[in-house]
């Protein structure tokens, strides 16, 4: 059975549609959820979760479906929210076992689960500061302790590094994959920034104006291309121009020459070339598919259905 399951998942509002017929299966491991602010990534965590009804379709969340069980789903799913949700004049550990309560732990086990989770999350020695005093950072860092301190077996985490300067970004994005990787936590996590997805996921779906574009492993979405990219620090024009003389298919695009490889590979003839025209080489390197390419309707993937 698969970890997510959705089916012609649609989100109407008055005048708007957040979700178009979404149908998907995603299995565990770290799953980006990409797209640009207002694509519906936040309407289908919430339909996920249960606190937002679907107009149409269905969603069946650890076999549990969202619309009917929505309070047991909660139980056993953490949720890390984009905005701000933090009472301020709380302490941290006080929060976070408050938290650990409400998913059914007792107050022992609360508390002790509490100090062991701001640990994780490196508040430890600040978790009896009132969370009002906190940096963003740490106000992040303490929306994330609160999503894992009932353990989990699914985290839905809906922008986790907003406001973050990039310092900040690369901890919470550290901690992030390490929880899904030593801890072995399926996440899904959404971000509207294709690099964070890249640096962090291992599957990727990817969604535009509430249709799903495309969903498969990352890697896929990055193989190479047969393209050829050379880049020169001048003089591209005359490059361009000396290989399609040769017979070769070609582009230019600023300093970079892209050579079609369908055809014999071009290694020594772009190498004489450049040597010829004196031309200042960059970079040779064969060219991979970018993230990028999804919402542009250049990757291949574009419209693939999930995969486990």
């Amino acid at each position: 059975m698969p970890l997510i399951a959705t089916e012609n998942l649609t989100k109407r509002y008055p005048g708007a549609v957040a979700l178009d017929g979404v149908t998907l299966e995603l299995e565990g491991g770290i799953v980006g959820l990409v797209g640009a602010n207002g694509a519906g990534k936040s309407t289908l965590i919430k339909i996920l979760l249960g606190l937002v009804p679907a107009t149409a379709g269905r969603a069946i969340v650890l076999g549990l479906d969202s619309a009917t069980r929505g309070t047991e789903l909660r139980q056993r799913v953490g949720y890390m929210p984009e905005h701000d949700c933090l009472p301020p004049d709380v302490s941290g550990t006080e929060f976070v076992a408050h938290m650990a309560r409400i998913s059914g732990l007792p107050a022992d086990a609360a508390r002790e689960r509490a100090a062991e989770t701001l640990r994780l999350v490196g508040l430890y020695e600040e978790r009896y500061r009132p969370i009002g005093a906190y940096s963003t950072g740490m106000q992040q860092r303490v929306k994330l302790a609160q999503a894992l301190v009932h353990d989990p077996s699914l985290l839905l985490l809906d922008e986790p590094t907003s406001g973050l300067d990039p310092a900040g970004r690369e901890e919470m994005l550290t901690l992030v994959r390490r929880v899904g990787t030593d801890f072995g936590i399926a996440i899904v996590m959404a971000s509207h920034l294709l690099g964070e997805v890249e640096r962090v996921c291992d599957h990727l779906v990817a969604i535009d104006s509430g249709h799903l574009v495309a969903s498969a492993p990352l890697a896929r979405f990055t193989a190479l291309t047969r393209l050829l990219t050379v880049e020169v620090e001048d003089g591209a024009d005359l490059l361009a121009r000396r290989l399609t003389d040769a017979g070769q298919v070609v582009r230019q695009e600023g300093r970079s020459v892209l050579v079609d490889l369908d055809g014999p590979a071009p290694y020594d003839l772009v190498r004489d070339a450049v040597v010829e025209l004196g031309l200042p080489l960059v970079r040779i390197e064969q060219r991979r598919h970018q993230l990028e390419d999804l919402f542009r309707g250049d990757s291949p993937l574009v419209g693939e259905e999930a995969r486990p």
